[in-house]
């Protein structure tokens, strides 16, 4: 697998028996996340209730963000033409903490939905002024991309760290960074559902997105607008990355796992792999979760602190391809 993207394989069947038999492995992790946890259903007059409440949101959350997330890194790595970029390493996940933890100071006693407007457009701000920063760098090797964006996130995060300290908001910043599933439940989950919306208009300009990916001058000599294009799958991760930051916090590389392992087995083609990234996607977050909900109970273990672990091997293990490939 080389560092940079290549033009699409032949594209392959959308659905097949591999990806029904990925997804019936998802689904019973699935079933295995609403049956997880330290609240007897069985034992009380409201466990219906609870499970209503509670357990449902939380597996559909995992569902809609793990799919979120996972398709972000998918569009981000045809955008910047690199395997090493995602919302956590271009610096898009801090900015939408930092709109988050703006929007709390601005407007105190906001709604969820207000909070993720702000997220929303930090997100695709800081998305923005990473893709200025990159026209700008004549070095455009695998690697200095995503430290470029790793210093953006570092410097953002820091700026978020002072205006939490000044405004006495350190400790809701540290959940935030904790990314965890803990607190999702009914009536703060819900607007989770508008991914569901990115995820179809992502596929409606696949095929364009996939073009792009293969650089400007590809794009613009089939007839696309490079710049218009461009403008629109920044604006579809910042959405899915705000609307997941406001609810679930940050889930660090996933956006990285997902997209290398299904194009080192099936090519770089958008429409093709999307059903493939999600599911795979879906399916990491429930497993990280169930893992951390397990291992020290009756305690959690937050979802970032796993994915950041595997995330960090990831990376390492690309590293090493990628110079091999060299």
């Amino acid at each position: 697998m080389t560092d940079t993207l290549e033009a699409p394989r032949t594209r392959r069947r959308l659905w097949d028996w591999k990806l029904v038999l990925g997804g019936i492995g998802v689904l019973a992790l699935l079933l295995a996340s609403l049956a997880t946890g330290e609240y007897d259903l069985f034992s009380h007059g409201d466990g219906f209730d609870m499970f209503m409440t509670t357990r449902v949101p939380r597996t559909i959350a995992l569902v809609l963000a793990g799919a979120a997330m996972a398709m972000s890194g998918l569009v981000m790595q045809l955008l910047t033409q690199n395997r090493f970029t995602e919302p956590s390493t271009t610096g898009t996940t801090e900015w939408a903490g930092l709109g988050l933890l703006f929007t709390m100071v601005v407007f105190p006693g906001s709604t969820i939905l207000v909070r993720m407007v702000g997220s929303v457009a930090f997100a695709f701000i800081g998305t923005m002024v990473f893709f200025l920063f990159l026209r700008r760098v004549t070095l455009r090797s695998s690697l200095i991309v995503p430290i470029i964006g790793i210093m953006l996130g570092s410097v953002v995060s820091a700026v978020s760290t002072f205006f939490a300290l000044e405004t006495d908001m350190l400790q809701q910043l540290g959940i935030w960074f904790m990314g965890s599933f803990t607190s999702v439940y009914s009536g703060q989950y819900e607007v989770l559902w508008i991914v569901l919306i990115v995820l179809i208009v992502v596929f409606l300009f696949a095929d364009r997105l996939t073009v792009v990916g293969l650089g400007e001058d590809v794009a613009t000599n089939v007839g696309l607008n490079y710049n218009r294009l461009l403008l629109i799958g920044t604006g579809l991760i910042a959405i899915a990355t705000g609307v997941v930051t406001v609810v679930v916090g940050s889930l660090p590389f996933l956006g990285l796992i997902v997209p290398n392992v299904v194009s080192m087995i099936r090519g770089d083609d958008l429409r093709s792999n999307l059903p493939w990234v999600c599911v795979l996607g879906i399916g990491i977050v429930t497993l990280c979760d169930l893992v951390g909900r397990v291992i020290i109970s009756p305690f959690e273990m937050p979802v970032s602190v796993i994915l950041g672990i595997i995330g960090a091997v990831v990376f390492v293990v690309l590293i090493v391809r990628s110079n091999r490939g060299h």
